[in-house]
């Protein structure tokens, strides 16, 4: 059995992300767009990739439907069976995973699921193989993704400018799945009636600089980003500038606006 190479890379990846808890609430409007737009319905069984907090998949338990939640970090998983008891759902399934090795069987569900999450697996067509081959023939595949030339994309242009250069091989950029050309590319002929659409995602903040802050403390890529620049305070300095600059051009009235790109498609 060969070692995953990319396995010190997930393991940083966990470790940032089990702060996340506290941006969910920006993201449970956005977890119901993605579950009307997957058209969810009673009796159906749902998995939610990289469930994080557990926000699409209540959502969609709250629908009618039979849900897993499947996430690499332990610390949201907690947090998403405190949310589901607080829902009262406590039926749904929660298991700690990998989306680039899903623990499941093929053709496992009616839907797959993911809401800004698959996007960061290293390998996009790993991911997404395995997202489709626990779908059934006819199911429907849905999810959030954040364009390359918006708000979120450039923040992880901007990251990857002050990271240091990842070891080869190298992970896939996030930013690329929200262009529409590169998830065709990526679902290739495996899928049929691809739709896409955009949505729009807002986070108050009384200024700019407030929204950093939140991010440094809870964002994945950022949490990470300030952690090998702690050594570093000028050239920290310089990113929180840059970062301000992007985040201003989408604020407005402590309102912090951001599109994302939904994707939907049905398993040839």
């Amino acid at each position: 059995m060969t070692s995953d190479p990319f396995e010190a890379f997930k393991m940083a990846q966990r470790e940032a992300w089990k702060s996340f808890a506290p941006l969910a609430q920006i993201t449970t409007p956005t977890a119901a767009k993605l579950v009307h737009f997957a058209g969810v319905r009673p009796g159906q069984r749902v998995l939610d990739v990289g469930c994080g907090t557990g926000v699409v998949a209540i959502t969609a338990r709250r629908a009618g439907a039979v849900v897993t939640g499947l996430d690499l970090t332990p610390e949201l998983l907690a947090v998403a069976k405190e949310n589901a008891a607080i829902a009262e759902v406590d039926d749904i399934a929660w298991k700690k995973g990998d989306v680039e090795s899903l623990p499941f069987r093929d053709g496992e569900f009616d839907v797959v699921l993911s809401q800004f999450a698959h996007m960061f697996a290293p390998r996009p067509e790993i991911a997404i193989k395995e997202m489709l081959r626990v779908l059934k023939r006819g199911g429907t595949i849905a999810f959030h993704t954040w364009p390359p030339e918006l708000m979120f994309g450039r923040m992880f242009a901007l990251v990857a400018q002050y990271m240091p250069p990842p070891p080869d091989p190298k992970p896939a950029p996030p930013g690329q799945w929200g262009d529409p050309n590169v998830v065709l590319q990526r679902l290739g002929n495996f899928v049929r009636d691809v739709t896409f659409d955009r949505g729009v995602q807002t986070a108050p903040a009384l200024s700019p600089q407030h929204y950093r802050r939140m991010m440094e403390q809870s964002g994945g890529p950022i949490v990470r980003l300030l952690q090998s620049l702690k050594d570093d305070p000028a050239r920290m300095a310089e990113f929180r500038r840059a970062y301000e600059g992007i985040v201003a051009q989408y604020f407005d009235r402590n309102v912090v606006h951001q599109d994302f790109l939904m994707t939907r498609a049905i398993k040839a």
